[in-house]
């Protein structure tokens, strides 16, 4: 028995040996980084390459333009507009008047004007009842905004062939006014006065005036066209600066 006793250690040892190295390449495959990678990367592979067109489309049909800050009577207004294809798909204001009343008005007015931006693709959207110098001023910054895309209207694919120019600053007795005009095919598409008398007294005339002398300009086709009552020294500004951007056109 003594003597068998190392032949058999000797034996169980080699045993527990090969059951060891069978062991070691039977879990080596599922320990195998390579395997793992190939194994765990495959699902995100898919999902990135899901996602990408998409995320790629976007970010080439769509453009951001912020438009200048206004000032206001109340103060600043600043537009940025979202474009797709051409086409205004999100307005927002930046900046807006705020705190006490302001804000109020601001939060009542500001959505509204977003939506009729939108709805409109142009600057020809009323003002918010309520809300004159905040709207005035939301005009202005989103026509500056639409004039840095190459048009008034880039809904209409009109864009490249539109045209904006801004004519000379008048100065009158309560304050500069200054038009910029778009044509598009040989006419005025639109006219808005992106400076003119403001605050107090020459504010409201402003805002009263302004909109019919924009409608006015683009009715006429020129600067004849009839001063708005009560508002002489901002009428004669605005047909001035009118006529020298028409003058830059040749018209």
């Amino acid at each position: 028995m003594r003597k068998s006793h190392p032949i058999r250690r000797a034996l169980l040892a080699t045993a527990a040996t090969v059951s060891g190295i069978v062991l070691l390449l039977s879990l080596k495959p599922a320990s195998d980084p390579a395997s793992a990678s190939a194994a765990g990367g495959a699902a995100p592979q898919q999902t990135a390459a899901g996602r990408s067109p998409q995320g790629g489309a976007e970010a080439a049909g769509t453009t951001t333009v912020t438009g200048d800050a206004v000032r206001t009577q109340y103060g600043p207004v600043q537009v940025r507009l979202t474009v797709r294809d051409g086409r205004v798909t999100e307005a927002a204001a930046i900046q807006a008047p705020s705190g006490g009343r302001s804000g109020q008005i601001t939060a009542d007015a500001v959505p509204r004007l977003n939506q009729a931006a939108v709805t409109a693709g142009s600057a020809d959207v009323d003002a918010v009842s309520g809300a004159t110098y905040t709207s005035t001023g939301y005009r202005q910054s989103l026509q500056s905004a639409l004039d840095r895309m190459g048009g008034a209207n880039p809904g209409t694919g009109a864009g490249t062939e539109a045209r904006t120019v801004t004519g000379a600053v008048a100065e009158t007795q309560y304050g500069p006014v200054q038009v910029r005009i778009t044509v598009s095919g040989g006419r005025i598409s639109q006219a808005t006065a992106v400076r003119a008398p403001e605050g107090g007294r020459s504010g409201q005339i402003t805002a009263d005036a302004v909109p019919r002398l924009n409608q006015a300009a683009v009715t006429a086709g020129s600067a004849d066209i009839d001063a708005v009552s009560g508002a002489t020294y901002t009428s004669t500004g605005y047909r001035q600066s009118l006529q020298s951007a028409l003058d830059q056109l040749g018209g």
